[in-house]
């Protein structure tokens, strides 16, 4: 089946029915360690920046956070919004002016979107803004080694393949738009495919042992 390139707000609201549904690797790793570098914390509001269909709402809420998400994809929040009608959701444009005072987050948590920005330093810079003194920023994104191999997500629908806009940054360049914005010098966590990826999506198997997720860690001075 040959993959048609779509744009990303386009290419999230045709997947976001089956996304739930298709088996992703970089999910599966993503869902295990970057939560739990956020360690979100009973009465704590956090930003969800992308929060496509809800799916790190539930831990959040789950340590008694009280959670806001944002994403520009209507389809993806109208799943959301299904899962999580109590969790306020707003639909904007990480790399535009966010729909937020400043300072009034205690922590923002952005999973496996960067790869997608035109300009994730416009995205960051604004995370910045609407956290409060001390407050903290998990930033994870597909692995830039992997990236540079030419896999990207991708995704079926009605008997056509799609490959989502994937842009080659580095890890230099998530980190140094992350000091840019203000943010203290970013701690770096990289995660390989392992044996328990395999278990949740068997295809994958070829990635055992190879970076797979980026996440890096920061706070606002």
């Amino acid at each position: 089946m040959q993959l048609k390139d779509i744009q990303t707000k386009a290419g999230y609201d045709l997947w976001a029915s089956s996304y739930e549904q298709t088996p992703n690797p970089v999910v599966a790793v993503d869902a295990r360690h970057s939560i739990g570098l956020l360690a979100p914390r009973a009465g704590e509001r956090i930003l969800d920046a992308g929060c496509g269909t809800g799916r790190n709402l539930k831990p959040m809420l789950a340590a008694g956070a009280l959670p806001h998400g944002v994403d520009f994809s209507p389809g993806m929040l109208a799943v959301a919004r299904r899962a999580h009608p109590d969790v306020p959701l707003s639909e904007a444009d990480l790399e535009g002016p966010l729909p937020f005072a400043g300072a009034e987050f205690d922590a923002v948590y952005c999973s496996l979107l960067g790869e997608h920005l035109d300009h994730p330093g416009r995205a960051v810079a604004e995370f910045f803004r609407v956290l409060k003194p001390g407050g903290r920023l998990v930033f994870s994104v597909f692995h830039p080694v992997l990236a540079a191999t030419g896999m990207s997500a991708q995704f079926e629908s009605d008997g056509e393949a799609y490959k989502l806009v994937a842009h080659p940054y580095t890890v230099d360049d998530y980190a140094g738009w992350i000091t840019a914005a203000g943010f203290s010098t970013p701690e770096r966590h990289e995660f390989s495919g392992d044996d328990q990826m395999v278990a949740e999506v068997p295809w994958a198997s070829w990635l055992v042992g190879r970076p797979v997720l980026l996440v890096l860690t920061a706070a606002k001075p």
